[in-house]
């Protein structure tokens, strides 16, 4: 019988934009390596699986699309007959999927209920060698996210070189500013030679090429030890702060007496370096005596594959899924999937998709491909699930998570909580980021008439100062002598010292208008509830050389539960006297987002600062509030008390300004929150709207009701003491920076056999019982904390 749909008008190959979903389900981690194989549908690509889940079958029945390609993919065993051919030349090739791999292909049709095909009949054919051909869904987003075309800028096209003189040939001398002959970076507009920043594997380096152009303006410089006689080397803008391209770099170097046909490249261009620093981190898979490590299987025990640089997600994930609140949420396997279009860009089916993979056990298991000798008692690590769809989905439209870069963990965690929040939630199913949310109060007192105010202020994380006391050591004789220093040693703090430090009273410089006094207002904050699952993200970073430093600082954090009942509010008490509401309303119209506020302080910069140059920037993100401080490090009063000035804040001025938005196309609600996060400033309000295209804004109900009188709504958290926490997991990470180097994951949790709970260490893939935790746990970059 034949099948009847071979010729239809609907059917053809995969264009190069199109996604081919031919290597796992796009609702299950099934794949082309299962003995069943993967159908990918032939009219939109999806890939469906074969086994007892049926989901292709599922596809068929919503879509109407009756022909698949099946296809799965057995791993090649090569059996030599003769020994190998002498090589008679050095050589390198790379291994191909098809030296790898053996590839079985059918047709099917679920109307016809054919299962094979014949592949040679109307546009089959061309259509199944498409599918074959085309990159899978995860390489076609990989290239996607490492395409990064350097382009040249303004800066470099008006680029006006001054009076020409000769460079010091050769060795071309030293920094400008010390005495650095390495790492050297060229001004082409008036040939200053500055060091660059200190970069992984020991290139040394004091920002004296940043310091350059903060001090004269003078944008583009060139690495020195990355030029290459055919006019390749890294060109910089400190304006764009870009790795950028000159076209007319022969002609600029020329300028300073500098010819590239007589140039050898004698330093890693910073692409390598990258590349290098990437490729170094390990976290140790043995235990003292050199053994490995004892791998853990099953249902919790599954690990998620390295999808270049995903380490920062994969530890991420693994820590959220471990929860009970996500379990709940997310792995649901009696619950149908949601019927939807596209699975493979729906939040919810992916994140119900990884919640299988995760906690089901399915996939956990040692892989097959791997072989031992007979009789070896050595077991395979797993292979890994690739959360290719899901890492996607969380990134798209975000500039940083959309690439293949390594990003901050901790900022990616925030991402996906507000990702997941926004989602929907149907009864009696649960945000299980409620769970994470919780209330700090803030007292402000006046330090003369001593009236209050008390805020209440909406949180699903703390991110703590770690207090940094180095310890001094007598130089040795090799450092005496100009050897490298010893890295810098700091003493442990314990992690009451660092709630302590985050809970802490401070002065602040403002004038109560009650009063008049300029003696300014103690504040602090506690916490007025507690949630279930408590974040903390531990701030170990400082700015050397205005560079984002990580700082190794031990905090001593145990396995037992402790108690924060000493860091709640005790709130507002009958005996103190309330400061009305406009009492210093000139001084604190502006708030400044505290997300990116936290992100600051994390890079060691003062709150005064932080606060300062997010009101100078528009109230909108990291980057831009930290060149602002970049180009305002030297300004007298960068350290002066704030002072906005006074902000009109009454209800025709705002009235008025919210029309304004208005006539632009925004609505009230979001016209009166970026109006509150800029200070009332409607230029820089309309930035702040298109930097946050999703903000649902804030209704007038929510600005009338006061922090302590006024409408009573649902508080997030827990008010009952006794508030007990224990450590479940950490976020570790090894590395100088924090967008570069290795993410892992230790969690705290039941194994099999054992009578008490054990720390697992999530590796990537790989999934083992931890050896030793104490050290990791002194120097994570996340903690998770649950309430008992």
């Amino acid at each position: 019988m034949a099948c009847k749909h071979v010729n239809a008008a609907e059917l053809h190959p995969p264009g190069p934009t199109h996604a081919v979903y031919r290597e796992d389900c796009t609702q299950c981690f099934d794949s082309i390596d299962d003995s069943a194989g993967l159908d990918v549908c032939l009219y939109c690509f999806n890939g469906g699986c074969t086994g007892d889940r049926k989901h292709s079958h599922l596809h068929y029945a919503l879509k109407n699309h009756p022909l698949v390609l099946n296809i799965r993919r057995t791993r090649r065993v090569v059996v030599r007959d003769e020994p190998p051919q002498k090589m008679t030349k050095i050589a390198i090739s790379a291994e191909t999927e098809a030296d790898r791999y053996n590839y079985e292909t059918t047709v099917r049709c679920y109307e016809c209920n054919i299962d094979n095909v014949d592949k040679l009949t109307g546009k089959l054919s061309a259509a199944v060698e498409g599918v074959m051909k085309a990159n899978t869904f995860s390489r076609q987003e990989e290239v996607k996210a490492w395409e990064q075309v350097y382009t040249s800028c303004e800066h470099i096209l008006t680029l006006q070189q001054e009076a020409p003189r000769q460079i010091q040939s050769q060795d071309l001398g030293h920094c400008s500013l010390c005495d650095l002959q390495e790492n050297l970076w060229l001004c082409l507009q008036c040939g200053n030679l500055g060091c660059g920043r200190a970069q992984f594997g020991g290139l040394r380096g004091h920002s004296h090429g940043l310091e350059h152009k903060n001090t004269t303006g003078h944008a583009v410089a060139v690495k020195l030890g990355s030029i290459t006689p055919e006019g390749t080397a890294d060109v910089y803008c400190y304006a764009c702060d870009e790795e950028r391209i000159d076209n007319d770099l022969g002609k600029h170097l020329a300028y300073w007496g500098i010819i590239l046909a007589e140039r050898q490249k004698t330093e890693k261009s910073l692409t390598e370096m990258q590349v290098d620093e990437n490729m170094r981190y390990e976290f140790s898979m043995t235990d003292e005596d050199g053994q490995e490590l004892q791998k853990l299987f099953g249902g919790g025990f599954t690990g998620l594959k390295n999808l270049g640089n995903s380490c920062y997600l994969a530890s991420s994930l693994q820590c959220l899924f471990d929860l009970p609140q996500f379990k709940d949420r997310y792995y649901l396997p009696q619950a149908e999937l949601p019927v939807i279009e596209d699975p493979a860009q729906d939040l919810e089916t992916q994140l119900r998709k990884l919640g299988d993979g995760l906690l089901s056990g399915r996939y956990s298991h040692p892989d097959p491909d791997v072989r031992f000798p007979e009789n070896s008692p050595e077991v395979a690590y797993q292979r890994g699930l690739a959360p290719a769809m899901l890492k996607v989905l969380i990134g798209k439209g975000h500039e940083e998570f959309s690439t293949m870069r390594q990003q901050d963990a901790f900022e990616l965690l925030l991402h996906v909580f507000k990702l997941i929040t926004r989602s929907q939630h149907k009864t009696p199913l649960q945000d299980p980021v409620r769970s994470f949310r919780f209330v700090m109060e803030q007292r402000l007192q006046c330090l003369s008439c001593k009236r209050v105010r008390y805020r209440s202020d909406e949180h699903d994380n703390i991110s703590i100062p770690v207090p940094l006391r180095k310890i001094t050591q007598p130089a040795t004789e090799a450092e005496e002598a100009g050897a490298t220093p010893k890295v810098d040693e700091y003493e442990a703090v314990t992690l009451k010292e660092c709630l302590d430090s985050f809970t802490s009273q401070e002065i602040v410089e403002l004038t109560c208008s009650t009063c008049g006094s300029k003696d300014g207002f103690s504040k602090r904050s506690l916490f007025q509830t507690f949630p279930d699952v408590l974040v903390v993200n531990a701030r170990r970073f400082v700015v050397v050389n205005w560079v984002p430093t990580k700082v190794n600082i031990p905090v001593v954090v145990g396995d037992e539960p402790f108690l924060l009942d000493a860091y709640k509010s005790p709130g507002y008490q009958p005996s103190e006297e309330l400061l009305p509401e406009d009492a210093v309303e000139s001084k604190t119209s502006f708030l400044a987002n505290e997300e990116v506020a936290q992100q600051l302080e994390g890079m060691g910069f003062p709150r005064n600062r932080c606060e300062k140059a997010l009101h100078a920037t528009g109230n909108v993100d990291a980057n831009t509030a930290m060149e602002w401080l970049f180009a305002h490090m030297e300004d007298p009063d960068i350290d002066a008390p704030i002072d906005f000035g006074c902000q009109v804040s009454t209800s025709t001025a705002d009235s008025e300004k919210i029309e304004m938005l208005g006539a632009m196309g925004f609505g009230p609600p979001q016209a009166r929150k970026a109006l509150k996060e800029t200070g009332g400033n409607v230029e820089r309000a309309v930035e702040w709207l298109f930097s946050h295209p999703d903000d649902e804004g804030e209704f007038e109900e929510e600005e009338s009701a006061g922090p302590v009188r006024g409408v009573v709504k649902e508080v997030p958290g827990n008010r009952e003491l006794p508030a007990s926490f224990q450590l479940h997991s950490i976020i570790c990470h090894k590395g100088a920076s924090i967008h570069a180097g290795h993410y892992v994951a230790f969690i705290r949790k039941a194994i099999s056999g054992e009578d008490a709970p054990a720390w697992v260490l999530y590796n990537d893939e790989k999934v083992v019982k931890a050896f030793d935790v104490e050290e990791m746990k002194q120097f994570a970059y996340v903690y998770f904390f649950k309430r008992t």
